[in-house]
């Protein structure tokens, strides 16, 4: 598990908005040069790790995203204030009073998203929330020259300032676990790994922003079947009733079932019956925890695979994660150690379904 951890924390704390996934892509790379057969870079940056099986052997596809939810700098004050566009999904009310690294050529800068003080706003408005065309980020410069001359362009990439810290109870929290956890599963699980099948770990870019990288990267590999590593909400904090959200922290990683937008599971994935039953076997013959799960409200790259060409067997293994897309998500390794052995026994069993 330590080495799990101290994998999670070197990938959290890189960082990589969705088309700047450098920084952990070279991470990712350097892990596992001397654990697999062929390491690549296609043309959209997606970084393609092969571990050869046997021959006339199965093909597994495992998908974990690289980037993080992030912004861009879109306009620059003339008082040196900085205007953003959000690059994923964000919830404003997560974003206002965070701290923030905007990364120039000049090196990184620390900013922080202010907005007009509760104090001085007529009482109607200081009962709204606040949207973020009314933030902007504060690095401390006078003008809009001096923020250019420190480097400040419009475009450049922005993401929470954060850190893995430890919490009670095995738990971790930080920022990017969504989807970091997932690489450092995927990382781990081709060091290790000993299966007949060949094992294909992508990990891909741009997820937050429509699974461009697992589209592309899917036509590429052409596997027999696919699995995306992703987070999932969980529904174990005061505010959720349990019937919208049954999956709880340190109950095990949670196998998706469906997937998809909430009024009809629609733009999601139903996860292939063949893959399903890879990974509930193997859980169960293995004394493996999990947690079977329907998320309505969102998707993984697993989609994309699934109708990749003509279609490609696809199912998702989620950890469960609270406060998803914030800076302070927060996971138990329990769960991040019982997702790694799931994913590794699984491909290790895979010859037998594929």
């Amino acid at each position: 598990m330590e080495d799990l951890k101290s994998l999670l924390k070197k990938l959290v704390e890189a960082t990589g908005p969705s088309g700047h996934e450098e920084n952990v892509r070279n991470i990712i790379e350097e892990e596992l040069a001397d654990f697999v057969d062929e390491i690549r870079v296609d043309n959209l940056g997606n970084l393609i790790c092969t571990k050869k099986g046997a021959k006339d052997s199965p093909k597994a596809m495992i998908l974990a995203h690289t980037d993080e939810i992030g912004m861009l700098v879109r306009y620059v004050e003339k008082e040196g204030f900085i205007r953003f566009s959000y690059l994923g999904g964000f919830f404003d009310q997560m974003v206002l009073g965070q701290r923030v690294l905007i990364h120039t050529e000049k090196g990184d800068i620390k900013g922080v998203i202010g907005s007009i003080p509760p104090h001085l706003l007529p009482d109607e408005e200081r009962k709204k929330p606040v949207k973020r065309d009314k933030m902007f980020i504060d690095i401390g410069a006078n003008s809009r020259e001096q923020a250019e001359e420190w480097g400040i362009k419009i475009g450049a990439p922005i993401t929470w300032l954060g850190y893995l810290d430890d919490l009670g109870n095995n738990m971790v929290t930080g920022k990017a676990f969504d989807d970091r956890a997932g690489c450092a599963i995927m990382v781990q699980t081709l060091k290790e790994v000993k299966a007949e099948c060949t094992v294909i770990g992508v990990a891909s870019v741009m997820e937050e922003v429509g699974l461009r990288g697992a589209q592309t990267s899917s036509f590429t590999v052409d596997p027999d079947f696919a699995i995306a590593l992703d987070v999932s909400a969980t529904g174990d904090h005061p505010g959720i009733e349990e019937r919208q959200m049954p999956v709880k922290i340190g109950k095990g990683p949670g196998i998706t079932i469906a997937d998809g937008r909430r009024e009809s599971l629609g733009g999601g994935l139903i996860s292939h019956p063949k893959v399903l039953k890879l990974l509930t076997e193997t859980a169960e013959e293995n004394h493996i925890p999990y947690q079977l799960e329907i998320f309505e409200g969102g998707t993984t790259d697993a989609t994309a695979a699934a109708t990749t060409r003509g279609g490609i067997p696809s199912a998702t293994i989620n950890i469960p994660t609270r406060y998803i897309h914030s800076p302070i998500e927060v996971l138990s390794l329990e769960d991040l150690s019982n997702t790694f052995k799931l994913l590794k026994l699984s491909l290790e069993n895979a010859h037998k379904y594929f």
